[in-house]
């Protein structure tokens, strides 16, 4: 263990940032994906994604830095976060190419405003990370690209280096050590999704399958598309559990329901990475758990 590591996990936890683990020297989780889940301790009735198992908790914080020198991941959704990345040019742009810093101060301008003054770190690659709270009732979901150029955000579903952790021989370093600002209104505008009515969903069932699954494939299908924001993935995962037995059962094809479930959670405004994986865990954990048809 580097104590400086464990020393830096907690500070970000006593912040109430949800920390968890990174692979020494690198910004990839340390903990394990799904296609390596042992079934076993929090991942014993399904695989628990890293988002989930981020912690303020010192002791599981201690235990885990105890095992290696990790860097920290902060996950922002849970953390209230969303952090505004500013990168430098690649080495493949285009010569000229303005870097994240300065795109985002043009960006202000331009909204009659001036940079915010919140928590900022130098990331190893030499861009920043700006940090902001975000409203309570807010469920912002990561972005690239949408406040410009060489500027990504990262909100629910994403996560960030935190200070103290060093990648390719760089640290990363607080070099605005304010307290963090809220997300000021006009940046909240610009990140929160447009509210539209979801699309109808259309899945072309099986014919073969029964009157029953398709029946509840169409019905849970319609109730992911119209999840409220807040409820999307859990409704999701919900419906696809439902739905899970009629695979299990050989009623209906498990590529025709993940695709079904995959439009579905598209049309309500989530990732297309988040459908996938909340799609795949659901699927496996009720085959997995599925009684006989003759006893359910």
């Amino acid at each position: 263990m580097t104590t400086h590591l464990l020393n830096a996990a907690l500070d970000a936890a006593e912040r109430g940032w949800h920390v968890f683990p990174l692979r020494p020297g690198t910004k990839r989780p340390a903990l394990h994906g799904e296609a390596a889940c042992p079934r076993t301790g929090p991942c014993a009735t399904e695989h628990v994604k890293w988002e989930d198992r981020a912690t303020t908790d010192p002791d599981r914080i201690r235990a885990a830095w105890a095992t290696g020198p990790f860097n920290i991941g902060v996950a922002t959704g849970p953390s209230g976060l969303v952090v505004v990345d500013l990168d430098l040019p690649k080495p493949n742009s285009s010569k000229g190419t303005p870097c994240g810093v300065t795109t985002f101060k043009a960006l202000c301008e331009r909204a009659g405003q001036t940079v915010p003054t919140t928590y900022r770190t130098r990331t190893a690659s030499g861009g920043h990370h700006l940090y902001f709270a975000t409203p309570p009732d807010a469920r912002l979901t990561n972005t690239a690209g949408l406040l410009g150029p060489l500027i990504d955000t990262r909100a629910w579903g994403g996560y960030v280096v935190a200070p103290g952790s060093t990648v390719n021989g760089r640290t990363y370093e607080v070099i605005d050590p304010v307290p963090v600002a809220p997300l000021p209104s006009w940046l909240l505008d610009v990140l929160t999704p447009e509210s539209r009515p979801a699309p109808p969903v259309r899945v072309s069932a099986p014919r073969n399958g029964g009157r029953v699954a398709d029946v509840a494939l169409q019905r849970e299908t319609a109730a992911v598309a119209g999840a409220a924001e807040g409820d999307r993935n859990a409704q999701l995962l919900r419906s696809a559990r439902a739905v899970g037995r009629f695979v299990a059962w050989g009623d209906l094809p498990r590529h025709l329901v993940e695709e079904a479930f995959q439009g579905a959670g598209e049309a309500a405004g989530l990732p297309a990475a988040e459908c996938r994986a909340t799609i795949r865990s659901a699927l496996n954990w009720s085959i997995r758990t599925c009684r006989p048809r003759e006893a359910a």
